[in-house]
């Protein structure tokens, strides 16, 4: 489905897809997530210098373990219908926008919107971290551009959301901080997979990606796999 969150299939870490080398890890507007705690700068800048790496994986050490449960129950409905813009406690929340629309006028440039609103987006071009690719967006093609969950919702309900309240699954959902356009191909690939499973093609930014990861995990007190963790923590140098 386009602009949806990852579908069936999964890439192997070490696949050799895309820019494996990283290329260019920004379009001169990302952010680096050490930066952008909230998640509504734009991009996703690389993790460089050793301070900054120290940082990360300082971060990423505070993220708890536990083993990965079934995925009985899990419905995408119960994080609520798909960019909801009424769920209340997260960034850009309630401003008369869809959270898909919110994170393509966020993240893209050059945006144009459909005749008469400031909300729909009909084209953009988009730097693309996971892949180390410009993108020229248009609507007609939605699904060359998909909007990542960071932490998969169903990773997430396998790791303990599936007793969460209804609230605080549809902040998941829908908080910037979780959300990233990206190559749909590369969305596509990523699945539900958790970061030993699967990692973005561009090596520049997957300390970066990993920080994110860390980032969500922590702010809704979710634990990663001892597997995740450990990838997450390699991508950073530790």
């Amino acid at each position: 489905m386009a602009l949806l969150a990852g579908c069936e299939g999964v890439q192997g870490a070490g696949s050799p897809a895309g820019d494996e080398s990283g290329g260019a890890a920004s379009d001169g507007r990302a952010v680096s997530p050490l930066d952008n705690p909230d998640g509504t700068g734009p991009g996703l800048a690389s993790v460089t210098g050793e301070s900054d790496r120290a940082e990360a994986v300082d971060l990423i050490t505070k993220v708890t373990t536990k083993g990965r449960g079934p995925k009985t129950g899990y419905d995408r409905d119960e994080f609520g219908y798909a960019w909801m813009d009424t769920a209340d406690g997260v960034p850009l929340a309630r401003n008369g926008c869809d959270t898909r629309n919110d994170l393509l006028k966020l993240h893209g440039r050059d945006v144009r919107f459909r005749a008469g609103s400031d909300c729909v987006v009909v084209s953009m071009d988009l730097y693309d971290p996971y892949t180390g690719k410009d993108i020229a967006w248009k609507k007609a093609k939605a699904a060359e551009v998909q909007i990542d969950h960071v932490v998969p919702l169903s990773y997430s309900w396998q790791m303990g959301s599936s007793r969460w309240g209804e609230e605080k699954r549809r902040q998941l959902a829908n908080d910037p901080l979780n959300l990233l356009p990206v190559d749909g191909s590369a969305n596509s690939a990523k699945g539900d997979s958790g970061p030993a499973s699967w990692l973005p093609p561009s090596k520049a930014i997957r300390c970066s990606y990993a920080v994110r990861f860390a980032q969500v995990a922590l702010k809704y007190d979710l634990p990663v796999t001892a597997p995740d963790r450990s990838a997450m923590l390699e991508q950073c140098g530790a």
